[in-house]
């Protein structure tokens, strides 16, 4: 059965960027190591630890589908139509990129809401896993308790201030199982299920 996972790098004070979006020291671990992994996209390697490299091969082939909010989309110019991890992106919007260069031809769908792109991605996934990228979009997401683990890619930085992991609107209490822990370099990955 399909799990809704948030996955991303984030600073000990709980940002995955900076107030300007930049993830600034967040993505130096992809590139500090000598192990060459990618996701679905071959044509972005990363370069990384050996414990890094094993835990990313682990957790990006169950990766099937992405679900991240029109900003992101917009901040990436929706990865120029070439998913950054899985095969298909839902992205949750309510103004379409009618205008995007690869509109029509990329494998992206835009939902009007965050159930219906997260419902919508598990159906396309199968059995297999969906990402939800950090931010309103995940605090939503968890606030409506449609995820099921919450991988936080711990960096050993303090931006001070940024855009938080769970967005601005916070989220209700929840509890989750004790972490699996792997330990990078410059990176802790820690995954935590949801308790149910």
């Amino acid at each position: 059965m399909s799990r809704a996972v948030i996955f991303a790098a984030v600073s000990m004070d709980g940002c995955v960027g900076r107030e300007d979006d930049m993830p600034g020291p967040l993505f130096d671990w992809y590139g500090n190591g000598d192990v060459e992994v990618t996701f679905s996209d071959e044509a972005r390697v990363f370069r990384v630890t050996q414990a890094t490299a094993d835990f990313l091969r682990a957790e990006a082939p169950g990766m099937a589908a992405m679900v991240c909010g029109r900003r992101l989309f917009d901040l990436t110019n929706g990865w120029e139509g070439v998913p950054p991890n899985g095969e298909h992106v839902f992205v949750v919007t309510h103004r379409p990129a009618d205008d995007w260069p690869y509109a029509g031809t990329a494998p992206f769908t835009f939902m009007p809401d965050v159930r219906s792109a997260i419902e919508q991605a598990k159906a396309f996934a199968g059995d297999r896993d969906v990402s939800v990228a950090p931010g309103d979009v995940a605090g939503q997401a968890l606030q409506a308790g449609l995820i099921d683990r919450v991988v936080l890619n711990l960096v050993p930085v303090v931006l001070g201030s940024g855009r938080p992991f769970f967005g601005a609107g916070g989220t209700v209490e929840l509890a989750f199982e004790d972490p699996q822990v792997v330990e990078g370099k410059r990176v802790t990955h820690l995954v935590y299920d949801l308790r149910r």
